[in-house]
């Protein structure tokens, strides 16, 4: 009777339902999946907001002085850089910031061109000539602009590029101190032809670096140099070599071209204020806004939601190679330019 009555609550409990421990067990499952979707639609949210690329500002005019124009852009560059949605995000070490790329890339774009304008500012424009002492604070700012993207502290990256932004401010104040000038910004058309060959090297290999995108086999051009007879090299090159960039390299490349083209066509905004005599003398003035143009087409909104990555005449669009056509067209402006610049 004892069994009979035990298997009888069994089949009456087995009838009620789940006992209430069971039932706070499925409340807590279903509580904790709730939560983790939440936590993932907010860190998706995150993730496409902090990923939107900044617009582009305005071309600095505040001051009748030659160099604000360049200098200004360059600290606002960096402002940017620093402050954007979601601030300085090649070095975070939290999610989702540490999984993303495509920004991480864009202001890998961004930081070389930022290296190259100082670069130019502290070596050519701020001397009179080769002989001439360089400037104190642009001596400071670079070094401070070459320190890696992804050091996260001691010292962090966001420190020094902010170290390098005052230093620029520093002697932007003195170069439009007219009372006591202790700075000099030369807008001479020989700087301007150093400073555009290095855009001309760095677009160069970034149309190359998109056009792999694609599978394909190139001559390989470093085998002839330009050193003419009796010209020897380390290493005997093949002739001929395959490139193609890894899948999930693609829109990492795409982006730092994106960032490239972004701060190149704030610069030459800036270079035509300052540099607008030598334009004007050499007749470049269209040239430049030209250069322009084809960077400004870079910025264009991009429709899909992923880099896409057909073949050439393929059924699917390739991003890459829109963006190596634009950055192709603008340097080969550039190469012009420059040639401009060397005729007297």
């Amino acid at each position: 009777m004892t069994e009979l009555s035990e298997a009888l609550k069994d089949q009456v409990a087995g009838v009620r339902g789940p006992s209430s421990n069971e039932k706070k067990n499925t409340a807590r499952g279903v509580f904790l999946i709730a939560v983790l979707l939440l936590l993932g639609l907010v860190m998706s949210g995150v993730a496409i907001y902090v990923s939107i690329e900044p617009r582009m500002f305005p071309v600095p005019k505040d001051k009748d002085v030659v160099g604000f124009a360049t200098t200004q852009t360059v600290i606002d560059m960096t402002d940017v850089l620093l402050h954007k949605r979601g601030g300085f995000m090649s070095n975070d070490i939290l999610p989702p910031f540490s999984l993303l790329d495509n920004m991480p890339a864009w202001e890998k774009g961004v930081l070389v061109q930022i290296r190259d304008m100082s670069r130019a500012l502290r070596k050519d424009i701020a001397r009179s000539q080769s002989q001439s002492t360089e400037d104190v604070d642009l001596a400071k700012a670079e070094p401070f602009y070459h320190l890696g993207m992804g050091h996260y502290m001691f010292p962090a990256s966001e420190d020094e590029y902010r170290l390098a932004m005052d230093s620029i401010k520093h002697y932007q104040e003195r170069l439009v101190d007219t009372e006591r000038p202790s700075a000099q910004f030369y807008a001479r058309a020989d700087n301007l032809r150093n400073w555009l060959q290095d855009v001309e090297t760095r677009l160069g290999s970034m149309s190359q670096r998109l056009s792999a995108s694609v599978d394909a086999t190139r001559e390989n051009l470093d085998r002839e140099g330009k050193g003419g007879e009796g010209e020897t090299q380390s290493m005997p090159n093949a002739a001929v070599f395959k490139v193609k960039t890894p899948w999930y390299k693609i829109d990492d490349v795409f982006f730092e071209a994106r960032g490239t083209a972004w701060a190149l066509a704030q610069l030459l905004r800036a270079i035509q204020v300052d540099f607008r005599v030598i334009l004007e003398k050499k007749n470049a003035t269209a040239s430049v806004d030209q250069i322009i143009r084809e960077l400004e087409a870079t910025q264009g909104v991009i429709m899909s939601p992923i880099i896409l990555n057909g073949g050439g005449f393929g059924l699917f669009a390739n991003h890459s190679l829109v963006m190596a056509n634009y950055i192709s067209r603008a340097n080969a402006a550039i190469i012009d330019l420059r040639a401009l610049m060397e005729q007297g």
